[in-house]
């Protein structure tokens, strides 16, 4: 039967009911194939499953940062208008009654188009707005989405406004409600797939989120869901699904497959599990990736139970590549059985941007590139992040500058306020730069692009030390002598920019020529080599605070000051207010690297 949204809201939260969606009348290009031999006679039918994942609020192939059409050294394009075009291809060289689309997750962060409808004019007041991406993946005809961790970093009210406005179930099997551990989000769709043989092909979608939301989103979590494992909600509900009479079962999952975690022991399950679920659960024919931002064109996973292979795939991030999973069915003893699956991805730069899309959202975009640009004070000097990740520079010195003040202020009239504040930051982005002269909002906002909010813990001296040795891990090691290529210096590991940590308030030297674990020197405190045992105060985002990158020591750090605010928000709240960035008030180098005690630039 048609999905009705209001009984579906109704009930998802109390039941945790799947989802059945009846497929369209009718197919096109499908027809009988009669074969020699054993298989004379038997019929046979293909259909297309599409797929996104990790969208983070783009729709136009903008970037509202630069406020420029998006581009990157690969000329990658992004967006829901342009995967609106791919997929319309598909769906008129296949027949779209022989095709799908789903999503594995984070949709409603991203860009300042997806923060302006969740912050600025929410889509949670009083006949407010509708998100600009569920109008978007509405009118492209998503089937159903998985939910991702982003999902939740606006609070749950915007995402369950969000899933009202969607025409398309928001997929969380292992998303349970608190108090009765039952799922608080559809855990699967149904979808009926019509054949020209008269039985239908019954698929079954089951999502399944990121069991970090407990750890990431605490704040907005704690005491309302819980977030088990996937292998153990997939291994609950595959079986039932396929009782239920599913031909084809396809898992969304907002979880990568490298089988690691970034936040350690804090939870018994694991953040990058999809190919442990492909491993561990029989039942599944293909898993839509999502999380981790890599290209997955076709990934084969033998599953250790009955051997049989399954089909992994996660498209690039932001809209830049779409996975076509493509299935061919056999009919066998009165069912439907899979006999092939295989997997690639769509690039889309080869295609220009749906006009159908760009211009239903078009006052939507032009509103957001006004606000963006909205002056709000000026700088004293350009600031580029372009050599932040290898150098001490101005910019990212400014964030923690901005981090350290709004700390001390908190902090006044306590008692902690006599210990000495210190501050972290990542590059977050190496295109991020603010000019000399006016400044925009969205060149602030260029130096954060996540929602994360600021915290205050107590750490020690030793503690700090081995903080500093694990985010130095960060550089590949490189002998001294010779010339180094900054190009080759660092994500060492696949550590992310994101996951290296400048400290502020401390003087240190980083030696890549030595072993992990073993780089940080002189490290000082006021012109004095640090004392192990004194205490300290961390300028810390919630991410890194709630174990993300999994760090030593910070996670269970005494909290001594929260402030729900985005530091993004709190960074142009200070410039508004003094109106006047002076980059000499805050710039210096306390940090270098060096190789056997030679500074490397």
């Amino acid at each position: 039967m048609p999905l009705n949204r209001r009984n579906f809201l109704g009930r998802t939260a109390a039941t945790g009911a799947g989802v059945a969606l009846a497929g369209s009348a009718g197919v096109a290009g499908a027809g009988p194939a009669v074969a020699r031999g054993s298989d004379r006679g038997k019929r046979r039918y293909a259909f297309t499953v599409m797929g996104t994942t990790d969208l983070h609020g783009n729709v136009f192939n903008w970037d509202y940062f630069t406020d420029a059409e998006f581009d990157d050294k690969a000329h990658n394009d992004v967006g829901l208008a342009k995967i609106s075009t791919l997929v319309n291809q598909v769906r008129e060289a296949k027949g779209r009654r022989n095709t799908l689309l789903i999503d594995a997750g984070d949709t409603i962060q991203g860009t300042q188009l997806s923060y302006y409808y969740a912050k600025v004019d929410p889509i949670t007041r009083k006949h407010g707005p509708v998100h600009p991406m569920a109008q978007a993946m509405n009118a492209i005809g998503y089937d159903a989405a998985a939910l991702g961790n982003h999902e939740f970093n606006y609070g749950i009210p915007v995402l369950r406004k969000f899933e009202e406005q969607c025409d398309f179930p928001l997929l969380g099997a292992n998303a349970l409600d608190a108090k009765t551990q039952r799922p608080a989000f559809a855990p699967y769709v149904m979808k009926r797939v019509r054949t020209p043989f008269g039985r239908d092909v019954k698929v079954a979608v089951l999502g399944l989120t990121n069991p970090g939301i407990a750890i990431w989103d605490k704040a907005n979590v704690q005491g309302k869901m819980t977030f088990p494992g996937l292998e153990e909600q997939a291994a609950k509900w595959v079986p039932r699904l396929r009782s239920m009479g599913a031909d084809v079962v396809i898992v969304s999952a907002h979880s990568g497959s490298s089988g690691t975690s970034s936040y350690g022991d804090q939870l018994p399950h694991v953040e990058n599990a999809a190919a442990l679920v492909a491993e561990q659960v029989p039942g599944i024919d293909a898993i839509l990736v999502g999380h981790a931002h890599t290209e997955i064109p076709e990934y084969r996973v033998a599953n250790k139970k009955t051997g049989k292979e399954v089909v992994l795939s996660e498209p690039l991030k932001w809209g830049q590549r779409l996975t076509l999973f493509d299935f061919g069915l056999v009919w066998e003893r009165g069912c439907w059985r899979v006999e092939s699956v295989s997997a690639k991805v769509l690039n889309s730069n080869t295609v220009p941007e749906d006009k159908k899309i760009t211009g239903l959202l078009r006052d939507e975009h032009e509103k957001v590139v006004a606000y963006v640009n909205q002056v709000i004070g000026t700088s004293t000097a350009a600031m580029s992040a372009a050599e932040a990740p290898y150098k001490d520079t101005p910019i990212i010195d400014f964030i923690n500058h901005v981090q350290a003040e709004t700390v001390r202020g908190a902090l006044a009239g306590t008692a902690y306020a006599s210990l000495p504040v210190l501050s972290q930051a990542s590059c977050f982005s190496r295109t991020a730069a603010v000019p000399a002269g006016k400044v925009t909002i969205r060149e602030v906002a260029g130096l954060y692009p996540f929602e994360n909010t600021l915290e205050a813990r107590v750490l020690t001296g030793a503690q700090l030390r081995e903080y500093l040795e694990f985010s130095a891990r960060y550089y590949v090691r490189t002998a001294a002598g010779g010339a180094v290529d900054p190009a080759k210096l660092t994500n060492a590991e696949s550590i992310p920019d994101y996951n290296y940590d400048a400290v502020s308030g401390l003087s240190y030297e980083i030696d890549i020529a030595k072993a992990p674990g073993a780089r940080i020197s002189k490290l000082s405190f006021g012109g004095r080599p640090l004392d192990d045992a004194a205490q300290f105060v961390l300028a810390v985002n919630n991410y890194r605070a709630s174990g993300g990158g999994n760090f030593p020591h910070i996670a269970r750090a005494k909290q001594v000051w929260a402030n729900p605010e985005e530091i993004r928000n709190t960074i142009i709240s200070w410039v508004k207010a003094r109106g006047s960035i002076d980059v000499g008030g805050f710039a210096s180098v306390d940090w270098k690297l060096t190789r056997d005690g030679a500074p490397v630039f």
